[in-house]
Protein backbone atom coordinates (compact mmCIF):
# COMPACT_ATOMS: atom_id res chain seq x y z
CA UNK A 1 0.00 0.00 0.00
CA UNK A 2 1.26 3.43 -0.89
CA UNK A 3 1.81 5.37 2.36
CA UNK A 4 2.60 9.05 2.67
CA UNK A 5 5.16 10.48 5.11
CA UNK A 6 2.59 11.32 7.76
CA UNK A 7 1.65 7.64 8.11
CA UNK A 8 -1.67 7.85 6.27
CA UNK A 9 -2.52 6.39 2.87
CA UNK A 10 -1.67 8.72 0.03
CA UNK A 11 -5.36 8.96 -0.83
CA UNK A 12 -6.05 10.26 2.69
CA UNK A 13 -3.34 12.92 2.65
CA UNK A 14 -4.53 16.50 2.07
CA UNK A 15 -3.93 17.89 -1.43
CA UNK A 16 -0.93 20.13 -1.95
CA UNK A 17 -1.61 23.70 -0.94
CA UNK A 18 -4.57 22.79 1.27
CA UNK A 19 -4.08 22.74 5.07
CA UNK A 20 -4.75 19.54 6.92
CA UNK A 21 -8.09 19.25 8.66
CA UNK A 22 -7.97 20.20 12.36
CA UNK A 23 -7.97 17.29 14.79
CA UNK A 24 -11.27 16.27 16.30
CA UNK A 25 -12.16 17.35 19.84
CA UNK A 26 -11.77 13.80 21.12
CA UNK A 27 -8.29 13.56 19.61
CA UNK A 28 -7.30 16.97 21.02
CA UNK A 29 -8.44 16.05 24.52
CA UNK A 30 -6.50 12.79 24.27
CA UNK A 31 -3.38 14.81 23.41
CA UNK A 32 -3.96 17.06 26.42
CA UNK A 33 -4.18 14.05 28.77
CA UNK A 34 -1.19 12.31 27.26
CA UNK A 35 -0.81 9.03 25.39
CA UNK A 36 -2.37 6.06 27.12
CA UNK A 37 -4.00 8.11 29.89
CA UNK A 38 -7.65 7.24 30.41
CA UNK A 39 -10.06 10.13 31.06
CA UNK A 40 -11.16 10.65 34.62
CA UNK A 41 -14.91 10.54 35.12
CA UNK A 42 -16.69 13.70 36.27
CA UNK A 43 -19.14 13.12 39.09
CA UNK A 44 -22.08 15.30 40.05
CA UNK A 45 -20.19 16.83 42.99
CA UNK A 46 -17.46 18.13 40.66
CA UNK A 47 -20.02 19.17 38.08
CA UNK A 48 -21.94 21.22 40.64
CA UNK A 49 -18.70 22.92 41.70
CA UNK A 50 -17.85 23.62 38.06
CA UNK A 51 -21.26 25.18 37.48
CA UNK A 52 -20.75 27.38 40.55
CA UNK A 53 -17.66 28.94 38.93
CA UNK A 54 -18.41 29.14 35.19
CA UNK A 55 -15.73 31.77 34.56
CA UNK A 56 -12.89 29.34 35.31
CA UNK A 57 -11.65 28.22 31.88
CA UNK A 58 -8.93 26.14 33.52
CA UNK A 59 -11.33 23.90 35.39
CA UNK A 60 -13.70 23.68 32.39
CA UNK A 61 -10.87 22.42 30.19
CA UNK A 62 -9.33 20.02 32.71
CA UNK A 63 -12.68 18.53 33.69
CA UNK A 64 -13.82 18.37 30.08
CA UNK A 65 -10.64 16.54 29.10
CA UNK A 66 -10.96 14.15 32.03
CA UNK A 67 -7.62 15.12 33.60
CA UNK A 68 -6.91 14.05 37.17
CA UNK A 69 -6.58 17.43 38.92
CA UNK A 70 -5.51 15.80 42.17
CA UNK A 71 -2.50 14.13 40.55
CA UNK A 72 -1.79 17.36 38.67
CA UNK A 73 -1.78 19.37 41.91
CA UNK A 74 0.51 16.78 43.52
CA UNK A 75 2.99 17.06 40.64
CA UNK A 76 2.90 20.88 40.90
CA UNK A 77 3.79 20.70 44.60
CA UNK A 78 0.44 22.04 45.81
CA UNK A 79 -1.54 19.01 46.94
CA UNK A 80 -4.98 19.69 48.39
CA UNK A 81 -6.52 17.85 51.32
CA UNK A 82 -9.77 17.56 49.39
CA UNK A 83 -12.36 14.81 49.36
CA UNK A 84 -14.11 12.45 51.72
CA UNK A 85 -12.32 10.33 54.29
CA UNK A 86 -12.07 6.61 53.69
CA UNK A 87 -14.17 6.01 56.80
CA UNK A 88 -16.99 8.21 55.45
CA UNK A 89 -16.88 6.43 52.09
CA UNK A 90 -17.08 2.96 53.67
CA UNK A 91 -19.89 4.08 56.00
CA UNK A 92 -21.79 5.59 53.09
CA UNK A 93 -21.52 2.42 51.02
CA UNK A 94 -22.70 0.28 53.93
CA UNK A 95 -25.70 2.53 54.57
CA UNK A 96 -26.64 2.60 50.89
CA UNK A 97 -26.48 -1.21 50.72
CA UNK A 98 -28.82 -1.39 53.71
CA UNK A 99 -31.31 1.05 52.18
CA UNK A 100 -31.44 -0.68 48.79
CA UNK A 101 -31.43 -4.26 50.07
CA UNK A 102 -34.41 -6.61 49.51
CA UNK A 103 -35.15 -5.03 46.17
CA UNK A 104 -35.33 -1.55 47.65
CA UNK A 105 -38.43 -2.32 49.73
CA UNK A 106 -37.55 0.18 52.48
CA UNK A 107 -36.48 2.80 49.97
CA UNK A 108 -39.74 2.56 48.05
CA UNK A 109 -41.72 2.68 51.30
CA UNK A 110 -40.03 5.94 52.23
CA UNK A 111 -40.56 7.35 48.75
CA UNK A 112 -44.24 6.46 48.74
CA UNK A 113 -44.68 7.97 52.20
CA UNK A 114 -42.92 11.27 51.36
CA UNK A 115 -43.72 11.82 47.69
CA UNK A 116 -46.76 9.73 46.73
CA UNK A 117 -49.19 9.61 49.68
CA UNK A 118 -52.72 8.67 48.80
CA UNK A 119 -51.69 6.44 45.89
CA UNK A 120 -51.48 2.63 45.92
CA UNK A 121 -48.19 1.59 47.56
CA UNK A 122 -45.67 -0.40 45.53
CA UNK A 123 -45.86 -4.18 45.89
CA UNK A 124 -42.30 -5.48 46.42
CA UNK A 125 -42.71 -8.47 44.09
CA UNK A 126 -44.04 -6.25 41.31
CA UNK A 127 -41.25 -3.63 41.37
CA UNK A 128 -38.93 -3.91 38.36
CA UNK A 129 -35.19 -3.76 39.09
CA UNK A 130 -33.52 -3.88 35.66
CA UNK A 131 -29.89 -4.85 35.18
CA UNK A 132 -27.95 -1.79 34.02
CA UNK A 133 -24.55 -3.41 33.44
CA UNK A 134 -22.86 -2.64 30.10
CA UNK A 135 -19.41 -1.96 28.69
CA UNK A 136 -18.09 1.55 29.23
CA UNK A 137 -19.96 4.73 30.18
CA UNK A 138 -21.52 5.08 26.73
CA UNK A 139 -22.89 1.54 26.93
CA UNK A 140 -24.23 2.05 30.44
CA UNK A 141 -25.86 5.33 29.40
CA UNK A 142 -27.62 3.62 26.50
CA UNK A 143 -28.66 0.73 28.75
CA UNK A 144 -30.08 3.17 31.31
CA UNK A 145 -32.12 4.97 28.64
CA UNK A 146 -33.50 1.65 27.42
CA UNK A 147 -34.42 0.55 30.96
CA UNK A 148 -36.19 3.85 31.61
CA UNK A 149 -38.12 3.51 28.37
CA UNK A 150 -39.21 -0.06 29.13
CA UNK A 151 -40.17 0.74 32.74
CA UNK A 152 -42.18 3.80 31.69
CA UNK A 153 -44.00 1.89 28.96
CA UNK A 154 -44.86 -0.91 31.43
CA UNK A 155 -46.71 1.57 33.65
CA UNK A 156 -45.51 0.17 36.99
CA UNK A 157 -42.97 0.85 39.69
CA UNK A 158 -39.28 0.44 38.83
CA UNK A 159 -36.07 0.99 40.76
CA UNK A 160 -32.88 1.72 38.85
CA UNK A 161 -29.79 1.48 41.03
CA UNK A 162 -26.77 3.50 39.91
CA UNK A 163 -27.96 4.41 36.42
CA UNK A 164 -25.50 6.19 34.15
CA UNK A 165 -26.52 9.53 32.65
CA UNK A 166 -24.81 11.94 30.28
CA UNK A 167 -24.84 15.71 30.55
CA UNK A 168 -23.10 18.15 28.22
CA UNK A 169 -20.45 20.27 29.91
CA UNK A 170 -18.86 22.99 27.79
CA UNK A 171 -19.49 21.01 24.62
CA UNK A 172 -18.10 17.75 25.99
CA UNK A 173 -20.18 14.89 27.48
CA UNK A 174 -19.80 14.13 31.18
CA UNK A 175 -21.19 11.01 32.80
CA UNK A 176 -22.89 11.14 36.19
CA UNK A 177 -24.26 8.35 38.34
CA UNK A 178 -27.11 9.00 40.83
CA UNK A 179 -27.67 6.59 43.68
CA UNK A 180 -31.07 5.61 42.30
CA UNK A 181 -33.92 6.68 40.04
CA UNK A 182 -37.48 5.53 40.69
CA UNK A 183 -40.08 5.27 37.92
CA UNK A 184 -43.66 5.91 39.10
CA UNK A 185 -46.72 4.26 37.54
CA UNK A 186 -47.90 7.67 36.28
CA UNK A 187 -44.74 8.00 34.16
CA UNK A 188 -42.86 10.45 36.38
CA UNK A 189 -39.30 9.86 37.59
CA UNK A 190 -37.75 10.68 40.98
CA UNK A 191 -34.06 11.06 41.77
CA UNK A 192 -32.96 9.46 45.06
CA UNK A 193 -29.90 10.70 46.96
CA UNK A 194 -28.59 8.47 49.76
CA UNK A 195 -26.25 10.21 52.22
CA UNK A 196 -24.56 8.99 55.39
CA UNK A 197 -24.90 12.22 57.41
CA UNK A 198 -27.62 11.97 60.07
CA UNK A 199 -31.07 13.53 60.07
CA UNK A 200 -31.68 14.46 63.71
CA UNK A 201 -35.26 15.18 64.79
CA UNK A 202 -36.28 15.31 61.16
CA UNK A 203 -33.65 17.88 60.12
CA UNK A 204 -30.12 17.58 58.75
CA UNK A 205 -27.20 19.99 58.47
CA UNK A 206 -28.29 22.78 56.12
CA UNK A 207 -24.93 23.00 54.32
CA UNK A 208 -24.86 19.26 53.64
CA UNK A 209 -28.47 19.26 52.47
CA UNK A 210 -27.66 22.15 50.13
CA UNK A 211 -24.70 20.25 48.66
CA UNK A 212 -26.89 17.17 48.17
CA UNK A 213 -29.56 19.31 46.48
CA UNK A 214 -26.99 20.74 44.04
CA UNK A 215 -25.84 17.23 43.14
CA UNK A 216 -29.41 16.03 42.70
CA UNK A 217 -30.12 19.01 40.43
CA UNK A 218 -27.36 17.77 38.11
CA UNK A 219 -29.06 14.37 37.92
CA UNK A 220 -32.45 15.94 37.20
CA UNK A 221 -30.86 18.04 34.47
CA UNK A 222 -29.27 14.93 32.92
CA UNK A 223 -32.58 13.03 33.02
CA UNK A 224 -34.61 15.70 31.21
CA UNK A 225 -33.45 14.95 27.63
CA UNK A 226 -33.91 11.22 28.28
CA UNK A 227 -37.47 11.92 29.48
CA UNK A 228 -38.24 13.80 26.27
CA UNK A 229 -36.98 10.91 24.16
CA UNK A 230 -38.92 8.35 26.20
CA UNK A 231 -42.07 10.46 26.03
CA UNK A 232 -41.79 10.73 22.24
CA UNK A 233 -41.28 6.97 21.93
CA UNK A 234 -43.99 5.79 24.34
CA UNK A 235 -46.54 8.53 23.73
CA UNK A 236 -46.86 9.08 27.49
CA UNK A 237 -46.28 12.28 29.39
CA UNK A 238 -42.93 11.72 31.08
CA UNK A 239 -41.70 14.22 33.68
CA UNK A 240 -38.70 14.36 35.95
CA UNK A 241 -39.88 15.50 39.37
CA UNK A 242 -38.22 18.58 40.81
CA UNK A 243 -38.61 17.17 44.33
CA UNK A 244 -35.96 14.55 45.09
CA UNK A 245 -35.85 12.04 47.93
CA UNK A 246 -32.99 12.50 50.38
CA UNK A 247 -32.37 9.38 52.49
CA UNK A 248 -30.22 9.66 55.63
CA UNK A 249 -29.68 7.75 58.89
CA UNK A 250 -32.27 8.57 61.52
CA UNK A 251 -30.81 10.38 64.54
CA UNK A 252 -27.70 8.43 65.61
CA UNK A 253 -28.85 5.02 64.42
CA UNK A 254 -28.34 3.20 61.15
CA UNK A 255 -32.08 3.15 60.40
CA UNK A 256 -33.03 5.10 57.26
CA UNK A 257 -35.34 8.07 57.18
CA UNK A 258 -36.11 10.43 54.31
CA UNK A 259 -37.21 13.91 53.36
CA UNK A 260 -38.44 15.46 50.13
CA UNK A 261 -36.14 18.24 48.92
CA UNK A 262 -37.27 20.85 46.39
CA UNK A 263 -34.41 21.43 43.90
CA UNK A 264 -36.08 23.94 41.57
CA UNK A 265 -33.77 26.75 42.63
CA UNK A 266 -30.64 24.61 42.31
CA UNK A 267 -31.86 23.27 38.97
CA UNK A 268 -32.36 26.74 37.52
CA UNK A 269 -28.97 27.89 38.79
CA UNK A 270 -27.14 24.84 37.43
CA UNK A 271 -28.82 25.10 34.04
CA UNK A 272 -27.96 28.81 33.77
CA UNK A 273 -24.36 28.36 34.85
CA UNK A 274 -23.67 25.43 32.54
CA UNK A 275 -24.91 27.41 29.55
CA UNK A 276 -22.36 30.11 30.40
CA UNK A 277 -19.40 27.77 30.30
CA UNK A 278 -17.03 28.36 27.42
CA UNK A 279 -16.90 25.39 25.11
CA UNK A 280 -13.96 23.07 25.69
CA UNK A 281 -13.23 23.10 21.97
CA UNK A 282 -12.79 26.88 22.01
CA UNK A 283 -10.54 26.78 25.07
CA UNK A 284 -8.39 23.99 23.65
CA UNK A 285 -8.10 25.79 20.32
CA UNK A 286 -6.66 28.89 22.03
CA UNK A 287 -3.82 26.97 23.70
CA UNK A 288 -0.25 27.26 22.40
CA UNK A 289 0.66 24.46 20.03
CA UNK A 290 2.06 21.41 21.78
CA UNK A 291 0.44 22.16 25.15
CA UNK A 292 -0.21 19.02 27.15
CA UNK A 293 -0.91 18.14 30.77
CA UNK A 294 0.71 14.73 30.53
CA UNK A 295 2.44 13.88 33.83
CA UNK A 296 4.67 11.28 32.15
CA UNK A 297 4.07 8.75 34.88
CA UNK A 298 6.79 6.28 35.75
CA UNK A 299 6.41 2.52 35.49
CA UNK A 300 4.58 2.43 38.82
CA UNK A 301 1.76 4.49 37.29
CA UNK A 302 1.84 7.00 40.15
CA UNK A 303 5.10 8.98 40.10
CA UNK A 304 5.18 12.00 37.77
CA UNK A 305 8.46 12.46 35.90
CA UNK A 306 7.64 15.67 34.07
CA UNK A 307 9.44 18.76 35.43
CA UNK A 308 7.09 20.85 37.61
CA UNK A 309 8.17 24.06 35.89
CA UNK A 310 7.18 22.71 32.50
CA UNK A 311 3.88 21.45 33.87
CA UNK A 312 3.16 24.78 35.60
CA UNK A 313 3.72 26.61 32.31
CA UNK A 314 1.10 24.41 30.66
CA UNK A 315 -1.37 25.00 33.49
CA UNK A 316 -0.83 28.77 33.43
CA UNK A 317 -1.58 28.87 29.71
CA UNK A 318 -5.26 28.46 30.64
CA UNK A 319 -6.93 31.29 32.51
CA UNK A 320 -8.36 30.62 35.98
CA UNK A 321 -10.96 32.40 38.10
CA UNK A 322 -9.79 31.73 41.65
CA UNK A 323 -11.95 32.51 44.67
CA UNK A 324 -11.63 31.34 48.29
CA UNK A 325 -14.65 29.06 47.74
CA UNK A 326 -12.47 26.97 45.41
CA UNK A 327 -10.58 25.60 48.43
CA UNK A 328 -13.58 23.41 49.28
CA UNK A 329 -14.35 22.31 45.74
CA UNK A 330 -11.24 22.01 43.54
CA UNK A 331 -8.04 20.01 43.82
CA UNK A 332 -6.01 22.77 42.12
CA UNK A 333 -7.21 25.48 44.50
CA UNK A 334 -3.96 25.72 46.50
CA UNK A 335 -1.90 26.13 43.33
CA UNK A 336 -4.26 28.81 42.00
CA UNK A 337 -4.28 30.59 45.36
CA UNK A 338 -0.49 30.72 45.47
CA UNK A 339 -0.31 32.19 41.97
CA UNK A 340 -3.09 34.64 42.76
CA UNK A 341 -1.23 35.83 45.85
CA UNK A 342 2.00 36.18 43.91
CA UNK A 343 0.23 38.40 41.40
CA UNK A 344 -1.46 40.39 44.18
CA UNK A 345 -4.90 39.76 42.70
CA UNK A 346 -7.84 41.01 44.71
CA UNK A 347 -9.70 37.75 43.99
CA UNK A 348 -7.83 36.20 46.91
CA UNK A 349 -9.96 38.37 49.21
CA UNK A 350 -13.24 36.95 47.91
CA UNK A 351 -15.78 37.58 45.17
CA UNK A 352 -17.62 40.14 47.31
CA UNK A 353 -14.50 42.28 47.73
CA UNK A 354 -13.66 41.86 44.05
CA UNK A 355 -17.10 43.15 43.09
CA UNK A 356 -16.83 46.19 45.37
CA UNK A 357 -13.47 47.25 43.92
CA UNK A 358 -14.70 47.73 40.38
CA UNK A 359 -11.83 48.12 37.92
CA UNK A 360 -9.07 47.75 40.53
CA UNK A 361 -7.42 44.41 39.82
CA UNK A 362 -4.49 44.13 42.24
CA UNK A 363 -3.79 44.92 45.87
CA UNK A 364 -1.11 47.39 44.76
CA UNK A 365 -3.69 49.31 42.72
CA UNK A 366 -6.04 49.34 45.70
CA UNK A 367 -3.36 50.77 48.01
CA UNK A 368 -2.41 53.34 45.40
CA UNK A 369 -6.02 54.40 44.99
CA UNK A 370 -6.44 54.76 48.75
CA UNK A 371 -3.59 57.27 49.03
CA UNK A 372 -4.76 60.90 48.61
CA UNK A 373 -1.45 62.03 47.08
CA UNK A 374 -0.89 58.95 44.95
CA UNK A 375 -1.30 59.18 41.17
CA UNK A 376 -4.61 58.09 39.76
CA UNK A 377 -4.61 54.33 39.18
CA UNK A 378 -5.01 53.48 35.50
CA UNK A 379 -7.43 50.65 36.30
CA UNK A 380 -10.00 53.01 37.87
CA UNK A 381 -12.36 53.87 34.99
CA UNK A 382 -13.57 57.12 36.58
CA UNK A 383 -10.30 58.33 38.05
CA UNK A 384 -10.63 60.06 41.43
CA UNK A 385 -14.40 60.26 40.98
CA UNK A 386 -14.75 56.50 40.67
CA UNK A 387 -17.00 55.12 43.42
CA UNK A 388 -14.45 52.52 44.54
CA UNK A 389 -11.66 55.11 44.67
CA UNK A 390 -13.82 57.55 46.65
CA UNK A 391 -14.76 54.86 49.15
CA UNK A 392 -11.15 53.73 49.54
CA UNK A 393 -9.82 57.24 50.14
CA UNK A 394 -12.62 57.96 52.60
CA UNK A 395 -11.79 54.76 54.50
CA UNK A 396 -8.07 55.64 54.47
CA UNK A 397 -8.82 59.15 55.82
CA UNK A 398 -10.99 57.75 58.62
CA UNK A 399 -8.28 55.26 59.55
CA UNK A 400 -5.64 57.96 59.65
CA UNK A 401 -7.90 60.17 61.78
CA UNK A 402 -8.54 57.37 64.29
CA UNK A 403 -4.84 56.52 64.53
CA UNK A 404 -3.95 60.18 65.08
CA UNK A 405 -6.37 60.45 67.98
CA UNK A 406 -5.18 57.29 69.61
CA UNK A 407 -2.93 57.97 72.59
CA UNK A 408 -1.11 55.75 74.96
CA UNK A 409 -2.92 55.91 78.33
CA UNK A 410 -0.91 57.49 81.09
CA UNK A 411 -0.12 55.94 84.42
CA UNK A 412 -3.13 55.35 86.66
CA UNK A 413 -3.48 57.52 89.73
CA UNK A 414 -2.76 55.71 92.95
CA UNK A 415 -5.90 54.56 94.60
CA UNK A 416 -6.40 55.43 98.25
CA UNK A 417 -5.40 52.63 100.53
CA UNK A 418 -7.91 50.68 102.50
CA UNK A 419 -8.54 51.96 106.02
Amino acid sequence: MNVSRDGRPASAAPPAGRPAAPPSLRQRLTELRGPGVRPRSLDARALAALAANPGCRRRALLDGAGIDKGALAQALGSPAAYGQSQFAIVRGHAFEAKVTSDGGTELLRLLHERLAPGTPPPVPDEVATPDLSAAGPEGRTARTALALREATAAGGWALLRHPMLAVEVAGSPAYVEPDAVVVHPDGSWTVVEIKSFPMIDGAADAAKVGAAARQAAVYVLALEPVARQVGAYTGREVTVRDRVLLVCPKDFSNLPTAAAVDVRKQLATTRRQLTRLTRVEDIAGALPEGTTFDLRLADDGKTATRPPEELAEAVESVGAAYAPECLAACELAFHCRRRSREEGAVETLGRGVRGELGGLRTVAEVLAAAGPDAPEPPAAPGGPDDAAVVALRRAAALRAEVLARAAVPGPRAEEPGCP
